[in-house]
C-alpha cells in the first residue's frame, strides 16, 4: 500500500522552531554559507538542543503511541541537506520520530506544504510564514525568545489560541479598529447569533479536535481561547465555536487585559496570537508564535 498523509495531523516545522540552532544560524545569517555547512557537519554526532516547539512536537507525536499512526510531523526547512542529517540525528537522540523532511538549501520552503496537506506550519522565518498563509496554511513564527514549555502536564497537549484574526477573521478586528471599542461591542452584540467568518487557524482546531476524538489512552488534548473580549462580544465567540460543534476546553474573555499571566497559569505547549505586542509578552511566559494575519498585519 502507497504511504499516505490522509487522515493524520501534520505538522510541519523548520529546523530552528524545532531544536535550538541560534549558533550556527549566526554563522548562515553572516552570509558565510560554507562556514555554516562546514560546522553542522562537525556537529553531526552532537544533538542539538530542543528549541522552543519541541514541547509541543514531542507530546502530539505521544498520539502514535500503541501503533496507530495519527499525528505526522515533516521537517520542512531552508536548510541543506548535509545539515538535514543532524536535524534527523538530533531527534533521534531527543527522542522523536522524524521520519520525513525537505530542505530547501536557502530557497522558500512554503510551496510543499500543499503536497503535505499540512495542518501547521511553524517556523522563525517571517516571510514563509506570511506566503504560508496567503495559501491558506496555518502558520506562526516561532519566537526563539520565548521561555520553554512547562513540563507539568506530561500528558496533555496543551494550546492556546487567541480569537480575532487566528480562529476567527478580523472582521470584528476591522471594526475596533476603525471605530473603537463601544462600537465593536455593538456590532458584536447585534450579530451574537450569526458565526464569525473562519480564521486561517480554524483547520488546527479542527484537526485538534478530531484527534482528540480518535481518543488515545496515553494523552489528551487541552485547549483555551484566551481573547482580549469580554462581555457582551463573547457570545459571538462561544456561538461560532459551536456552530462549528467544536469545543475548547478554557475560554478567558480579558477585556483588554494583558494575556500573559493568564497563559503562564494555564501553561500551554503553544500559544498563537496575531498581534506582535501580545506575542511578545507572551514569549515571557510561554512558548509563542505570531501569526502574521489580519488587519494588525498588513503586507
Amino acid at each position: 500500500m502507497a504511504a499516505s498523509l490522509e487522515d493524520k495531523l501534520v505538522v510541519a516545522i523548520s529546523s530552528r522552531a524545532l531544536f535550538n540552532l541560534e549558533e550556527e544560524n549566526r554563522i548562515f545569517e553572516s552570509g558565510d554559507d560554507a562556514g555554516y555547512m562546514k560546522l553542522q557537519l562537525e556537529r553531526l554526532d552532537v544533538p542539538a538542543q530542543p528549541g522552543i516547539a519541541y514541547s509541543l512536537v514531542r507530546k502530539l507525536l505521544r498520539f502514535n503511541e500503541g501503533g496507530q499512526q495519527r499525528v505526522e510531523v515533516v521537517i520542512l526547512s531552508r536548510n541543506d541537506p548535509v545539515s538535514g542529517m543532524r536535524v534527523f540525528r538530533s531527534g533521534v537522540a531527543n527522542g522523536i520520530s522524524l521520519q520525513r523532511g525537505v530542505f530547501t538549501q536557502g530557497r522558500p520552503p512554503f510551496g510543499y506544504l500543499r503536497p503535505l496537506r499540512a495542518h501547521l506550519f511553524l517556523s522563525v522565518n517571517a516571510e514563509d510564514v506570511r506566503e504560508a498563509l496567503v495559501a491558506g496554511f496555518p502558520a506562526a513564527r516561532v519566537l526563539v525568545e520565548s521561555v520553554r514549555a512547562s513540563d507539568a502536564y506530561p500528558n496533555e497537549v496543551r494550546i492556546a489560541f487567541d480569537g480575532d484574526a487566528v480562529l476567527f477573521s478580523d472582521e470584528a478586528e476591522r471594526v475596533f479598529q476603525a471605530e473603537g471599542l463601544d462600537a465593536f461591542q455593538l456590532h458584536e452584540s447585534s450579530k451574537a447569533g450569526l458565526p464569525l467568518p473562519e480564521g486561517p487557524f480554524k483547520p488546527l482546531l479542527a484537526a485538534l479536535h478530531r484527534l482528540q476524538q480518535a481518543g488515545s489512552p496515553e494523552m489528551r488534548i487541552r485547549t483555551a481561547l484566551v481573547t482580549a473580549r469580554s462581555a457582551p462580544a463573547h457570545e459571538r465567540a462561544i456561538r461560532t465555536l459551536m456552530n462549528w460543534n467544536i469545543k475548547v476546553d478554557e475560554a478567558m474573555f480579558l477585556g483588554g487585559l494583558p494575556k500573559g499571566e493568564f497563559l503562564r497559569e494555564f501553561e500551554p505547549d503553544f500559544f498563537f496570537d496575531d498581534q506582535t505586542g501580545h506575542v511578545d509578552a507572551a514569549a515571557r511566559h510561554v512558548p509563542s508564535g505570531h501569526v502574521a494575519s489580519g488587519i494588525s498585519n498588513p503586507r
